[in-house]
């Protein structure tokens, strides 16, 4: 999956308490730079200042808007769309329980106190308490990004944003709410178990992570990363795939471990062989069982059924029964199945894909959070892919690894290009390239979307620093067009090509022994899958970016080619200023954005695509002979970022070229030790970048919101409800999309039943 985006997207507001600093600076500057940098917003450590967890008073809302494309459909589209959309809202409620165990509990304190009145009456309220508008602004957009986010952590990056208000003035808007004056013991009650969790920024807090690393739910808060390691063993003895669970450690009788797997559904008995009875496995006992997230399960599957009313053919109709049986029983296979209709549905109008799926925020790489995306093709862009689609097997052949290292023969995907009427989880993409079952991929096919309406969405008031104005403008220019071709060519061809050499279940190899060679030692092959072993259960923390990184590097590959940039429109030299713009937009994010999303203190990266592009960034500044540069031009305020671009058709290439054998001998060898060492060359922040992130962190801008609309059903119609692109319109669109208290009170009753596995966090409060 293409995450959104390579820039960051909005211009920031100055923290108000840095201000007086800002001012100062202002005076004693000489002049602006040639540069047109944007000035530094402070000189300390940034990893010192509390700023960097704060949401600007100005963070950018944008509006995603597909009203054009919903519109145009039938009153049964827009019927199933509509209950596919709420089937994708309530299951997305699970990304609460999924990002902290305080998330459910902050999402219901403040979705019933704006619940509870129009907006104009808390403000009013709040203000005639003592609270300043600038404080109540700060409230609205700590609850946009909570809501944006499913929870108090950022779906890109994973690092922790609290309030930019003071814990004092956050009570008193709750305490001038009408939902206190209603009912203050239930509101005193949700605050007080809230309130140390939303504002700290203790060490551990600050970041999604297992055991002192970090915050996560998938596994309970006593988990290291030795028992996440001992827990994959046992997994890889049963062939569990752990897409749909999660493990809490607790201790047995005898003292000792009990790890329990649960997995997603409604259903909560016993059901072997989907459960498992208690066993020993290396001095541990481990047992399966399930029922998590049932009543959100329960909600999701009620408007699947209404759904399937309206599909148009039976592959959705099959699909969406399959959903319903996964969902209902905690089967990932029925889930699986589900996904093999999802293929063969080519070209629908409403395209829709719900269930446990990206894999990026599990501390082990293993366990999906819930997603679920409605979206209606967007006909033009979708032909371009198409084009894309019909030359891809001779453009496969184009990569650098051989046609030994390639799959057998070519899965052609349905790739469409889709306006977004919901997306569901903690954050939306640019392009997605599912489902990720291995299996199904290597041997059945895969879908590729990309996502049009986001882009140039996420684009809106963009701020660049870093670059010489000639490339800023450049990219200005090309930047929406660069993106569209990147996200064809990762999904595609990206994500879409490789094999993975494998031993099957009755000895055999799904590759001649005797043929096949290691291109980087000229050898025989030495390592590969065996029955049972996936691409996740292997790589685990390391798969997501390596994956990333490959499929990015593919894109900037075949971007050099001059026949696949005439199937998007481009020739002669505008099709040069689109391959130049790819190239640079990518190299500028892994330079000016990606450490953003590295963590000092714990030397570990927090987002797959920040490493990815990084890595990327750095072989070619590290391999490039000055193909790119980056140099200190204010000494620690500024940065230039400079791209040869009459170097990129030899030894850009050449150089990609290579490394791109190694990314795909690696994963299609399954050898894990050499990607680690591989990607700890490249990845790892050594002087001047060390001291450059500062630099980085202090030009850091938020990352735009993206307010949604919200399908109504009123007698035999479905009307879209559009919101403005503001927190305000953020508020209302999800005071509208959950009217009533009983997304409100099933997220609390999970909470509390859960509270016991985080006590460790707890303790750190």
């Amino acid at each position: 999956m293409l995450l959104n985006l390579t820039i960051n997207l909005s211009k920031s507001r100055l923290i108000k308490y840095a201000d007086s600093f800002i001012n100062k600076y202002k005076k004693l500057s000489t002049g602006v730079s040639k540069f047109n940098s944007v000035q530094p917003a402070k000189s300390i450590n940034a990893m010192e200042d509390k700023s960097i967890y704060l949401l600007p008073n100005n963070q950018r809302f944008v509006e995603l808007d597909s009203s054009q494309a919903f519109e145009n459909l039938t009153n049964q589209e827009k019927l199933y769309a509509h209950y596919l959309s709420k089937a994708a809202w309530n299951g997305g409620l699970i990304v609460l329980l999924q990002t902290s165990p305080e998330s459910p509990k902050i999402f219901s304190l403040l979705h019933r106190i704006f619940l509870a009145e129009p907006l104009d009456d808390l403000k009013k309220s709040a203000i005639g308490a003592g609270v300043a508008e600038d404080d109540f602004q700060a409230f609205l957009v700590y609850a946009g990004g909570l809501f944006a986010n499913s929870g108090n952590y950022k779906g890109f990056g994973d690092t922790k944003f609290i309030p930019n208000l003071s814990k004092e003035t956050f009570k008193s808007i709750i305490k001038a709410s009408k939902a206190y004056a209603n009912d203050n013991i239930h509101i005193t009650k949700l605050w007080e178990n809230t309130k140390d969790a939303i504002f700290s920024i203790a060490p551990r807090l600050t970041s999604l992570g297992l055991s002192d690393k970090g915050v996560t739910t998938y596994f309970s808060s006593n988990c290291t990363e030795e028992d996440s390691n001992l827990v994959n063993d046992w997994m890889k003895t049963k062939r569990i795939e752990a897409y749909i669970c999660r493990t809490f450690k607790t201790v047995a009788d005898d003292g000792l471990p009990i790890y329990t797997i649960h997995l997603a559904s409604v259903e909560k008995s016993a059901k072997p062989p989907l459960t498992m009875e208690k066993e020993k496995y290396k001095n541990a006992y481990f047992q399966v069982t399930r029922g998590d997230y049932s009543p959100l399960l329960s909600l999701v599957n009620e408007n699947l059924k209404k759904a399937i009313e309206y599909a148009s053919n039976d592959n959705e109709r099959n699909m969406l029964k399959h959903y319903i049986n996964s969902f209902q029983e905690g089967d990932l296979n029925e889930h699986k199945e589900g996904s093999r209709y999802w293929i063969k549905d080519k070209g629908p109008i409403i395209e829709t894909y719900q269930g446990f799926i990206e894999t990026y925020r599990d501390p082990s790489g293993q366990r999906g959070e819930f997603e679920g995306f409605v979206a209606m093709v967007n006909k033009e862009m979708s032909q371009k892919f198409g084009q894309l689609v019909e030359g891809a097997e001779n453009f496969i052949k184009l990569l650098p690894w051989g046609r030994q290292l390639e799959k057998d023969s070519f899965l052609r995907p349905d790739f469409t290009s889709l306006d977004v009427l919901t997306f569901s989880g903690s954050g939306i993409p640019a392009g997605i390239n599912i489902p990720n079952y291995d299996e199904i991929r290597q041997n059945e096919g895969f879908k590729n979307v990309s996502l049009g309406n986001v882009i140039p969405a996420a684009y809106k008031e963009s701020v660049i620093p870093f670059l010489s104005d000639d490339d800023k403008k450049l990219l200005e220019k090309y930047r929406v067009a660069a993106f569209e071709v990147q996200v064809g060519l990762h999904e595609l061809l990206g994500h879409g090509s490789g094999k993975l050499l494998r031993q099957n279940a009755d000895g055999t190899f799904n590759f001649d022994k005797e043929k096949v060679k290691n291109p980087l030692t000229g050898k025989e092959i030495e390592s590969w899958y065996t029955d049972g072993e996936t691409y996740d259960s292997k790589f685990t923390t390391l798969g997501s970016a390596f994956e990333e990184c490959r499929a990015e590097a593919v894109g900037l590959y075949l971007s050099l080619e001059p026949q696949i940039l005439k199937i998007f429109g481009y020739e002669g030299e505008e099709a040069q200023n689109v391959m130049y713009v790819n190239w640079l937009s990518l190299l500028w994010n892994g330079a000016a954005k990606a450490t953003e999303m590295y963590q000092p203190a714990n030397k570990i990266w927090l987002q797959a695509h920040a490493r990815a592009r990084f890595v990327l960034m750095r072989l070619l500044e590290l391999e490039g002979n000055g193909l790119l540069t980056v140099t200190e031009v204010e000494p620690g305020k500024n940065l230039l970022l400079t791209l040869d671009k009459s170097r990129l058709a030899t030894d850009g290439k050449r150089i990609i070229g290579e490394f791109l054998v190694k990314l795909q001998t690696i994963k299609a060898t399954g050898d894990v030790a050499a990607g680690e060492k591989l990607f700890d060359t490249y990845s790892r922040l050594e002087q001047p970048w060390n001291s450059w992130r500062n630099i980085v962190m202090m030009h850091k801008q938020p990352r735009n919101i993206f307010v949604q609309p919200n399908t109504v059903h009123e007698g035999d119609s479905v009307q879209l409800k559009r919101y403005p692109a503001s927190a305000e319109g953020m508020v209302a669109s999800w005071v509208e999309r959950f009217p009533a208290a009983a997304a409100h009170d099933e997220l609390e009753r999970l909470a509390d039943r859960e509270r016991a596995h985080f006590a460790d966090l707890q303790r750190l409060l």
